[in-house]
């Protein structure tokens, strides 16, 4: 598993990436609740690239800060692919920024279904002028380990869409 030290410098070379790219980054944040938002502002000099975060931990948010629809909700539920594009793109049209990357999951240790599992987790990345990137992952270990993991990831699917955004 990876330490603070690695995620730290996942976060800087996501900063490095978008200022490389002029693109500006805001989040919306689910199980995360602001971790990723969190390892990104840890790096000196990241507000020319970090704009903005939404915590949007209930249904009820992810409804009035991202414009998640509650039709999906209802029909595909928060942790679903579905919901996860809806918030990363909701999130870029209400920041204004460059990229928007977005997470929902089950980070446990309950929670969890048949159907959907604990450590499941869905992140999308959108972007200006973009399609939005869209990753399904099922971490195991327990909450901490399920929420580093997503940040590592989200952290990562960062980086390839900003560095796409040039192509």
């Amino acid at each position: 598993m990876n330490d603070d030290r690695d995620l730290l410098s996942d976060a800087s070379l996501c900063l490095e990436t978008c200022r490389k790219m002029g693109l500006t980054i805001s989040t919306a944040e689910s199980c995360t609740a602001g971790m990723i938002s969190g390892y990104l502002s840890a790096i000196s000099g990241s507000s020319d690239v970090l704009d903005r975060g939404f915590i949007t931990y209930s249904n009820q948010a992810k409804q009035d800060l991202l414009g998640v629809l509650r039709v999906d909700l209802k029909q595909f539920g928060a942790v679903s692919d579905v919901v996860a594009r809806s918030m990363a793109e909701g999130g870029l049209k209400e920041a204004g920024t460059g990229i928007c990357i977005a997470v929902t999951g089950i980070a446990g240790p309950g929670g969890g279904s048949d159907e959907k599992p604990v450590g499941l987790v869905y992140l999308a990345c959108a972007c200006k002028h973009r399609p939005t990137l869209i990753e399904k992952n099922i971490y195991s270990g327990n909450r901490d380990d399920v929420r580093r993991k997503t940040v590592q990831s989200a952290l990562k699917l960062i980086i390839r869409q900003a560095e796409a955004f040039s192509e």
